[in-house]
């Protein structure tokens, strides 16, 4: 499967742990992120990051391109919704785009734990009818 990952700038050490906790299942799958973010991610992983520009020059961009093209399986984005984000356009955007296309998006912990978990045991399977690989 292919994750991709985004995280607003106070979530990067909320991505890095998630993806530490979960780098065993994290291991068998294509991983995708923002330039920063997947830099975190491989440096406390050492598993290896498949990296856009960075957000604010057209990372979230190549996000959805990939979105609308169904190459990505499943999206983590974790930004602050208790602070207004200058990337709210950017939020709304990708994850739009993940509902349109009908890509299982998770925007907190709490999701995301649960769409890995349920990923691990087969669940998104179905995936795999609808994606288009490079």
């Amino acid at each position: 499967m292919n994750i991709g990952f985004i995280a607003d700038s106070n979530r990067k050490d909320l991505i890095e742990n998630f993806c530490v906790a979960y780098k065993s299942i994290l291991s068998k799958h294509n991983l995708f992120a923002t330039e920063m973010t997947g830099r975190r991610i491989e440096q406390a992983t050492n598993l290896h990051v498949h990296k856009f520009l960075s957000g604010s020059v057209g990372g979230e961009n190549q996000f959805i391109d990939r979105i609308q093209r169904n190459d990505l399986d499943l999206v983590i984005y974790f930004y602050n919704p208790i602070e207004t984000s200058p990337n709210q356009l950017d939020i709304l955007s990708v994850t739009q785009a993940c509902d349109r296309y009908n890509i299982p998006v998770a925007t907190n912990i709490a999701t995301a734990e649960s769409m890995i978990l349920a990923m691990d045991r087969g669940d998104f399977d179905w995936r795999n009818n609808v994606r288009h690989d490079d």
